[in-house]
């Protein structure tokens, strides 16, 4: 058996699993504007980045047209991963429209949110 195409397999089975994991109902509170105010530079781009490019399927973080992503589990790779390559009805966000170092401030946020609430 081909070794590439066995972690391929392995890495889409991950992904299939997290993708009904968290097309669930809506899980934990949405992001608000003014509950959260970001004091790290890293946080603070990463909100605007979230705001300006997830909220329109994700809002306030809870489950709209996209699933809630306030209680999703997964890894910050994972989820970087779906941003960057898309997955289902999700859209893929190229290296000019969301930056590498934008990617892992949306995953900042999305952390320094989770340990807020």
């Amino acid at each position: 058996m081909n070794k590439p195409c066995t972690w391929v397999g392995a890495f889409a089975i991950i992904i299939f699993s997290y993708t009904l994991n968290s097309c669930s109902v809506r899980r934990g509170q949405d992001i608000t504007q003014q509950d959260f105010v970001p004091k790290n530079k890293h946080v603070l781009n990463g909100q605007k980045v979230f705001m300006a490019n997830c909220n329109k399927c994700h809002p306030g973080g809870g489950g709209g047209l996209g699933p809630s992503i306030n209680g999703n589990a997964a890894p910050g790779f994972i989820k970087r991963f779906q941003m960057r390559h898309g997955l289902g009805v999700m859209p893929s966000f190229k290296k000019d429209e969301i930056s590498k170092s934008d990617l892992h401030d949306i995953s900042k946020f999305l952390h320094a949110w989770k340990t807020y609430r």
